[in-house]
């Protein structure tokens, strides 16, 4: 009896040691980069590669992305909202979910997915092959070369990424909104302009900025703490994408909240 009660307090008592111990590190590695950008050796050149890798490079998945999400949550949207007769503002709640939500946490997603990935290899390929070991024997700190780069890329790129994950989505609803189902145009974008300002747009850039910190954070740490060779890369490459898409989400969640009670919906700017 008291066996079986030890097994499951056992392993959820391993589970909270391994989870503290994992922000622990995290912790660790925000310090090496704090403190990498207050030495002012910011390597532009490597930044803008970064950057171009990145902002560039992702474009295609967000784009896409941001467009058929407006588009389909147009169609579910005004599938609905014409039973009440109010499809004209159809425009108004697409435009504040695309802006405030789905934006912001598609984008981060894909990039998740898609930049997180390639951080996690890249740098984790490096340990694995005792590239970083030398880096340090030749007195460059790792976070510093490897890490600060990308995370400056990061935080430059992902509020580009999310306003072009908005864009193409407004444009998106409103083809099909007044082409499709042949809302008014004027209609349309009163609406949308009444209810939408620059605090939704604001909250959006907040959370993508917020959102490319934890990327670069987690998907560099499973990098810096790959072992054991190829096998050791590819988990943490996949570990780099499931944590950090699934802290993107929980993150999200509070921010909004935090966010919502600071800018609520149409106090405006």
């Amino acid at each position: 009896m008291t066996e079986s009660k030890r097994g499951p307090l056992e392993f959820i008592g391993r589970l909270a040691m391994d989870f503290a111990i994992y922000l622990g590190q995290l912790a660790a590695l925000t310090k090496d980069l704090f403190d990498a950008l207050r030495s002012g050796v910011w390597r532009l050149r490597m930044v803008a590669e970064q950057i171009v890798s990145i902002g560039y490079g992702s474009q295609a998945v967000v784009v896409v992305t941001g467009a058929f999400t407006g588009a389909v949550f147009t169609f579910q949207t005004y599938a609905k909202f014409k039973d009440f007769g109010v499809e004209s503002t159809v425009g108004a709640v697409v435009s504040i979910a695309l802006c405030r939500e789905l934006g912001p946490v598609l984008a981060g997603l894909m990039v998740a997915g898609r930049v997180g990935a390639s951080m996690a290899a890249d740098i984790g390929t490096m340990k694995v092959t005792e590239q970083v070991d030398a880096l340090r024997v030749m007195g460059v700190h790792p976070v510093d070369y490897l890490v600060l780069p990308r995370f400056l890329a990061m935080l430059i790129s992902m509020p580009f990424l999310v306003a072009e994950s908005i864009a193409f989505g407004l444009m998106a609803s409103y083809i099909v909104c007044v082409f499709g189902f042949g809302v008014p145009d004027a209609w349309y974008m009163k609406h949308m302009l009444e209810h939408t300002d620059m605090t939704d747009l604001a909250i959006g850039m907040i959370k993508g900025f917020v959102f490319g910190i934890i990327i670069t954070l987690v998907s560099c740490h499973q990098g810096l703490a790959a072992e054991d060779g190829a096998v050791g890369v590819g988990l943490g490459t996949t570990r780099a994408v499931v944590v950090s898409s699934l802290s993107l989400l929980i993150v999200n969640f509070f921010l909004s909240i935090l966010l919502n009670y600071i800018f609520p919906i149409g106090s405006g700017i």
